[in-house]
């Protein structure tokens, strides 16, 4: 859903060897999916997959698993995507695909059967390495972040402000939280954070509105890690 500019700084952490996390999704209230992610970290390299599996009415219309896959380097300001897809199969016709080529400063996406060429700026992140970049900087980095993000379809830019910090209830238990919150115009969708620091911050709720008010909530369920 979000993204972190590597550009904020040099790593504050070390990667886990592994992640592994689960979520549920709502949509206005009702519960519509599940989420499965892992994290995996070895030899500078990084791989996350993210399956997300539809659930209640929604599951008669969506039968596949939605996968996205983020792949590329661990370097100094944390995580540097070289490839990202999503896709429900080999055959759908809404699937996406991002390439970064670094040493040339292009982003090319593949969506809708079209392919666009954007350049490149530093810490690009794609929507899922986004969520395990926030492993890589401090509380203090996290107060003002400007970041671009690719979904695949499209290169944004970002300005997210952190708002308060705040205990939250989880699935994992009670948790200290620092919320941030994206900045938006009225005609944009709005984004909301938690992120808990004894997870290295990694997010354990998100909110998004959408211009015609519908609102999606993903919220942890399970995370665990190994590795230092």
């Amino acid at each position: 859903m979000l993204a972190l500019a590597g550009a904020c700084g040099a790593a504050e952490f070390t990667a886990p060897q592994s992640a592994v996390a689960s979520y549920e999704v709502f949509r206005n209230g009702w519960r519509v999916a599940v989420v499965s992610e892992t994290f995996e970290a070895k030899d500078g390299a990084y791989r996350i997959v993210s399956e997300s599996r539809a659930v209640g009415m929604l599951a008669l219309i969506e039968k596949h698993t939605l996968r996205f896959a983020s792949s590329g380097a661990l370097t100094p300001s944390g995580l540097r995507p070289q490839h990202f897809e999503g896709k429900r199969s080999d055959a759908d016709s809404r699937q996406v695909r991002a390439d970064f080529a670094w040493e040339t400063g292009q982003l090319t996406i593949v969506h809708d059967g079209r392919t666009e060429t954007f350049a490149l700026p530093p810490g690009t992140q794609d929507r899922i390495s986004a969520m395990y970049q926030f492993m890589f900087l401090s509380r203090e980095k996290l107060q003002r972040l400007e970041f671009f993000m690719t979904n695949g379809r499209k290169l944004d830019h970002y300005l997210y402000t952190a708002q308060s910090s705040g205990d939250l209830e989880t699935r994992l238990g009670r948790l200290a939280t620092l919320h941030i919150v994206k900045q938006h115009r009225a005609d944009e969708s709005g984004a909301e954070l938690w992120l808990a620091p004894q997870y290295r911050f990694l997010p354990v709720r998100l909110l998004i509105q959408d211009e015609d008010g519908t609102r999606y909530e993903q919220v942890i369920t399970r995370l665990e890690f190994k590795g230092p």
